[in-house]
C-alpha cells in the first residue's frame, strides 16, 4: 500500500478505518459531511419544493398551452411591449408594499415620523422588510421580463406573463407568512424568485452559447 509523504498533516486512522477507501474518509472528516438542519431550515426546505414545482409546471408546461394567437407580432417594439404590460404586476405588487408602509407609519404615533427619526414598532420593521424584498424581485423580474423579450424566441414570450402572474402570487404569499418566520415566507418567496431566477439563468446560458459560437467561427 503506498504511503502518505507527510502523515503528520493526516487524521489519524484506526484499524477499523482502514479497510475504507482512504480518500473517501479523509474527504468526510475533513468537510464534516454529517450535517443536520435545524427545524426551521427543514420548514424552508419542505416549503421552497412546491414552489420550484410550480415554477417549473407554469413556465414549461402552463406556458405551452398558450395560444400563439395571444402573443405580439414578432417585432422589437412589439416584444417589449408584451414585456412591459406583463411588468405591470410587479410593479403594482410594489406599489402596495409601499402603501402599506405609509398607511400604517399614518396610522400610528410612534411611526409618523419616518425611519429616520424613530426605531420602528415591530409592525413597520416587518412591512418596512416586505417592501424592501419586493422591491429587489421586481427589479430583478422586469429586467428579465424586458431581456427575456428581446431576445428569446417568438413562442418563449408565453413564460413572461406565467412568471409575472407567479410574482404576484409569491408576494400574497410571502406578505402573509412573513410574521410565521422563515418556513412561512419561504413557498411566497420561491414563487417570487424562482420564475425570474430560471430566466436569468436560460438568459445566462444563452449568452455563453451564442459567446462559444463566437469563439469558434
Amino acid at each position: 500500500m503506498r504511503r502518505w509523504k507527510n502523515s503528520r498533516s493526516l487524521p489519524r486512522i484506526s484499524n477499523d478505518e482502514r479497510s475504507l477507501p482512504r480518500a473517501i474518509f479523509l474527504c468526510c472528516d475533513l468537510t464534516r459531511c454529517d450535517v443536520k438542519l435545524t427545524d426551521k431550515q427543514k420548514g424552508v426546505v419542505r416549503n421552497v419544493i412546491p414552489a420550484a414545482v410550480l415554477t417549473v409546471v407554469g413556465l414549461c408546461g402552463v406556458s405551452l398551452v398558450t395560444p400563439m394567437g395571444a402573443l405580439p407580432t414578432d417585432e422589437p417594439a412589439a416584444r417589449i411591449a408584451w414585456a412591459l404590460q406583463w411588468a405591470l404586476l410587479p410593479i403594482l405588487a410594489l406599489m402596495v408594499s409601499i402603501m402599506r408602509v405609509a398607511n400604517y407609519r399614518f396610522a400610528s404615533p410612534e411611526d409618523i415620523d419616518g425611519s429616520g427619526l424613530t426605531a420602528g414598532t415591530d409592525r413597520v420593521l416587518v412591512l418596512r422588510a416586505i417592501l424592501q424584498n419586493t422591491l429587489e424581485q421586481a427589479v430583478l423580474a422586469v429586467a428579465a421580463y424586458l431581456i427575456w423579450a428581446t431576445v428569446m424566441p417568438h413562442s418563449w414570450l408565453r413564460a413572461i406573463p406565467v412568471a409575472a402572474l407567479l410574482f404576484v402570487t409569491g408576494r400574497i404569499l410571502f406578505a402573509r407568512g412573513y410574521q410565521r418566520g422563515a418556513p412561512g415566507r419561504a413557498l411566497g418567496f420561491g414563487l417570487t424568485a424562482y420564475p425570474t431566477f430560471g430566466m436569468l439563468a436560460t438568459l445566462a446560458l444563452l449568452l455563453i452559447l451564442r459567446m462559444f459560437r463566437w469563439l469558434v467561427r
